[in-house]
């Protein structure tokens, strides 16, 4: 062990990690948080991704979606379901997208920058206005404006199909916890990493039909896979950097409560403080709203006989739900490892350790600490 390492702040946790451990330590309550909180993410992500390949698919360049949170399905009783609230929160969804969007980062970003791509936007944007004057004569004074559009869509088709592999992934671990095969923390990070791996190079298109012909912005040739150019990307904008929630941190650039450069942010989900989690405003409340409605029984009573039972239901669902995000971290950090864990070699030993201090000095200002910490029920 060198003298570097033994002054890395968080040398526990590299030395856990090599040794086949994870970020969150390995207990009962733990397992089963962990895996009811995902078993009820995953639910709502499968609805999350259906709306967002939807949209993808049959909202495109619409200007005014004013239905796009239906599926197509619309009638008054649905109507009146949206106007009541009475539904999934699908704008969480949209600000995930957004995030991605923002923060740009792997083969996605750079291909929607390409020429390739503008040469088919320009085509799909002719095809879907050539009988609009107005929108085409708008198009021709703000080239860039469709453009940025299909962007958009892109993303959204992007995130969808991401979501819809973790939702079979967390649905499915749920599935082994039942029949009792998941009973350790290391088990579930095994299980996401497998299916990161076993997805990794599964292909992301993206295709859209007007007037019965089919446009490919995303060909196959394009070469964009699910691990590189979707999950990477998402894990960095989503787990790590995030957007500054109103409300909590002043945008008065004097106040320097927001730093200047993106690749500095630290709102993402391993960062966020649950306490806020539940206000109004503050996008994550939605998806813990949403993922209320789904929580298998055996996490519910966890909940219930906590010191405010059912009166803080929303900041415990997050404190899971973060709980949960570091062993997905941990399944992403371990998938990505330049070497074999078990490696004998002590140069390839070296590299895997400067890798993960890397990771582990990005997560000195996160909730690490705060998981670590034992909560008695």
């Amino acid at each position: 062990m060198t003298r570097k390492f033994r002054k890395h702040p968080l040398a526990e946790y590299v030395e856990r990690l090599e040794s086949g451990g994870a970020l969150l330590p390995d207990n009962p309550q733990n397992v089963l948080e962990v895996v009811g909180i995902l078993k009820s993410y995953g639910i709502v992500l499968e609805a999350y991704y259906k709306n967002l390949i939807y949209f993808s698919e049959h909202q495109f360049l619409v200007f005014f979606p004013f239905f796009k949170y239906f599926n197509g399905e619309i009638s008054s009783k649905k109507l009146l379901r949206h106007w009541w609230h009475d539904r999934i929160n699908f704008e969480y969804a949209e600000y995930c997208m957004k995030s991605m969007l923002w923060h740009g980062g792997g083969g996605l970003d750079t291909y929607l920058d390409s020429k390739e791509f503008l040469g088919i936007s320009q085509a799909v944007i002719t095809a879907k206005f050539k009988n609009n004057p107005i929108i085409m004569g708008i198009n021709q004074l703000f080239p860039d404006f469709l453009t940025e559009q299909l962007r958009v869509c892109t993303y959204y088709s992007g995130l969808g199909q991401f979501w819809r592999v973790m939702a079979d992934i967390f649905l499915t671990l749920s599935d082994r916890y039942d029949r009792g095969k998941i009973t350790t923390i290391s088990q579930v990070v095994d299980h996401i990493k497998a299916g990161l791996v076993e997805n990794a190079s599964k292909p992301m298109t993206y295709s859209v039909k007007i007037r019965n012909k089919v446009y490919e912005i995303i060909p196959d040739s394009a070469g964009l896979t699910f691990l590189a150019d979707t999950a990477v990307p998402y894990v960095e904008a989503i787990f790590f950097r995030g957007t500054p929630f109103h409300g909590t941190v002043s945008y008065n650039a004097q106040a320097y409560q927001i730093p200047p450069d993106q690749s500095r942010f630290q709102y993402g989900a391993l960062y966020a403080d649950p306490l806020p989690i539940g206000g109004a405003g503050i996008p994550p409340t939605l998806l813990m709203q949403d993922m209320r409605h789904f929580l298998p029984e055996y996490l519910h009573a966890i909940y219930r006989c906590s010191r405010r039972g059912e009166d803080d239901l929303l900041v415990q669902i997050c404190m899971s739900f973060q709980k949960s995000m570091f062993c997905v971290t941990t399944a992403t950090i371990l998938g990505l490892m330049p070497h074999p864990l078990n490696t004998q070699d002590q140069d390839e030993q070296k590299a895997n350790r400067i890798y993960l201090q890397k990771w582990l000095d990005r997560l000195q200002n996160s909730r690490l600490l705060d998981v670590n910490t034992p909560t008695v029920c």
